[in-house]
């Protein structure tokens, strides 16, 4: 079975399951880059609910010929050290890029407070991403880790999950607070120390040696870019120095101006 006709399986099964609960199905486009679009979205909307083996494992398929089709994995063991000759910045790497892509033994997902991803259709959170391309099982296993705590997850601490499709071993997921008109009270600077900080203990408490971390809080949560960086930067310098002399940081960054700040920040 090749690429296309995998997607259009899987936005058939996919429709088959809401015609089932009376949803009209939506038309499906006619050109490739529409109907990639249109899988996300049932995949987007999709409720934590079984799926059968059959249609998983044409989805992991689909989802590693699309990791190829994006360009591959990118090695984080690889990346450069922002600064060689100092103990903890030969261990932090700046990376711009797309986190789905990043082979590194865990990356964090900057999740809201049901644990579940993005359900918008399409949208371009790291949420949303980050589910779309480790595919279904990801909201499945979140929703395990949600029935058994029984509450919404508050910020500052960290669930992790497998990867499934995705090109890194885990997903550490973490809630960050939300600033109201991006002025960051003392309450969210120390909620957004706690998800850096929660994240580096568990990481060295399971032995990684590669982790990646977003840009926690920033963008629509509300908290001003530099301040992030600075509290996220603060953190992992910390743990590095006094807590972990093996583990290796990559700031992944997808705007120009992170990217610019940690590079200023770090420099």
């Amino acid at each position: 079975m090749n690429q296309e006709e995998r997607r259009h399986c899987l936005i058939d099964a996919l429709q088959a399951e809401r015609t089932a609960q009376g949803i009209a199905s939506v038309p499906v486009p006619p050109d490739a880059p529409g109907q990639r679009s249109l899988l996300r979205a049932l995949m987007n909307v999709r409720p934590p609910a079984p799926v059968d083996a059959n249609i998983l494992a044409m989805q992991d398929a689909y989802l590693n010929e699309r990791l190829r089709e994006r360009g591959g994995a990118v090695d984080a063991a690889s990346l450069p050290p922002v600064d060689a000759a100092d103990s903890a910045r030969s261990r932090i790497a700046i990376w711009r890029g797309d986190i789905t892509l990043l082979a590194a033994d865990a990356i964090v997902n900057a999740a809201n407070s049901r644990l579940l991803g993005c359900f918008v259709p399409g949208h371009h959170c790291i949420d949303n991403a980050i589910h779309t391309f480790a595919g279904m099982q990801l909201r499945l296993a979140c929703a395990e880790l949600m029935q058994a705590q029984g509450h919404e997850e508050p910020s500052g601490r960290v669930m992790v999950t497998p990867a499934f499709n995705l090109p890194s071993a885990l997903v550490f997921h973490t809630v960050g607070p939300i600033v109201q008109d991006g002025k960051p009270t003392a309450r969210d600077r120390t909620l957004l120390a706690s998800c850096y900080q929660s994240c580096l203990e568990e990481a060295t408490r399971r032995n990684l040696d590669t982790f990646a971390f977003c840009c926690i809080s920033t963008g629509l949560f509300g908290f001003p870019q530099r301040e992030a960086a600075r509290i996220a930067i603060e953190a992992v310098i910390e743990h590095l120095t006094r807590r972990d002399s093996t583990l290796k940081v990559i700031f992944d960054v997808f705007l120009d101006a992170d990217e610019r700040i940690y590079q200023e920040l770090l420099g």
